[in-house]
């Protein structure tokens, strides 16, 4: 008990103590924000993935458009529904199943 009543009563132990305490609870990199801080990366990372795709998709299909003429046709109709003078353009949208 005397041991135990001495190491508190130890001027160093107390600093040590009082500043793993600032360094965990009170610093700005504390735990709780360095938590959030890798969520947030994690959050980033997955959105960096899926605009990778999106962009690898995007320029195959620009590539896919300025290199073939009908493909370019197809996309004008179908996106923009753009049409010849003698034709008629029917859209048909599918409903959801709720």
């Amino acid at each position: 008990m005397k041991r135990l009543f001495d190491l508190i009563k130890n001027k160093f132990f107390l600093v040590t103590v009082a500043f793993v305490i600032w360094m965990i609870f009170f610093d700005k990199n504390d735990l709780f924000s360095q938590y959030e801080y890798h969520q947030q990366l994690d959050k980033l990372k997955q959105e960096q993935i899926f605009y990778k795709t999106e962009t690898e998709k995007v320029n195959k299909d620009l590539g896919e458009l300025t290199s073939d003429k009908t493909k370019l046709e197809k996309f004008a109709r179908e996106k923009y529904l753009m049409k010849k003078d003698n034709e008629d353009i029917f859209v048909i949208v599918h409903e959801k199943k709720k």
